[in-house]
């Protein structure tokens, strides 16, 4: 039976601040963006040095649907949602945090501690994994959901080895696979028609515990759990743990640790 791993923060995480990436400032990104400042005021208050540096990427503008179904006001339509949240946040919470209204495609190279996916589709998650491949990022945290349920997960990215995080796409690969997108991406025309697509509490939802993974992260210093499910409709949460035993029901299989070559009696 295989062991949990303790998967601790990493030394340079603890000794300066947090390089954050969120790609997506929509439903559940304009939920988790100010749990996030919350998150930055709070290290800060305990003793960290430096918080979180945020960087938002999102080439969206606020329509007059998203008004009360994500975060925004009827003064925000036609907006930059990346840009609008940020200057709110910085003038709110005294953060430097910055927006780029820019969308992450194929020639984007992210750089970041942490990269986190508030997308609604899995094009737009298996490019932002993509990015982070090519350029230099450390943990891939993916926030997902349908009309009433979703999961948060956090992984390493690189090549598989005995002691990387698996991210969302070794354990669900068919998140990424853009052939199975639903396709219709047509704007909703009003937000009543919204609603019938989705439910008006799953983005917090979702944002809820990514905010709580990252705390617990912080706080204990080691992660809970490596991802989790919430379903609305039943009102349960139910965690994926940090084992293994419990990546290998999604068929993702951990490399074996190498063992270590014993030193030959005699031997120089």
């Amino acid at each position: 039976m295989a062991d949990a791993i303790i998967h601790s923060l990493p030394q340079q995480m603890q000794r300066r601040a947090w390089k954050v990436v969120v790609v997506g400032a929509g439903g559940t990104g304009s939920a988790f963006l100010p749990n996030l400042a919350r998150l930055h005021h709070a290290m800060v208050a305990l003793g960290h040095p430096g918080g979180i540096e945020c960087v938002v990427l999102d080439d969206d503008t606020v329509s007059e649907t998203n008004v009360g179904r994500q975060g925004f006001y009827p003064c925000d339509v036609g907006q930059h949602k990346a840009l609008l949240l940020v200057n709110r946040l910085n003038h709110l919470m005294g953060t430097a945090w910055k927006a780029e209204p820019v969308r992450v495609d194929s020639r984007t190279r992210l750089r970041a501690d942490i990269v986190v996916g508030c997308v609604d589709s899995r094009k737009a998650r298996h490019t932002i994994v993509k990015a982070s491949e090519r350029g230099s990022v450390d943990y891939y945290l993916d926030c997902g959901n349908e009309v009433d349920r979703g999961q948060v997960f956090i992984g390493q990215i690189g090549k598989p080895r005995f002691d990387r995080l698996p991210h969302v796409g070794d354990l669900l690969p068919e998140l990424l696979d853009a052939k199975k997108d639903k396709g219709d991406d047509t704007p909703s025309c009003s937000m009543a028609e919204a609603l019938s697509k989705q439910s008006l509490v799953i983005n917090q939802a979702i944002a809820v515990q990514a905010f709580n993974m990252l705390w617990s992260f912080y706080r204990t210093g080691a992660l809970p759990f490596s991802g989790v499910y919430v379903n609305l409709a039943t009102g349960r949460t139910n965690p994926v743990p940090v084992n293994p035993e419990a990546w290998e029901r999604f068929g993702y299989v951990q490399p074996p640790k190498p063992e270590r070559k014993r030193r030959q009696k005699g031997a120089a």
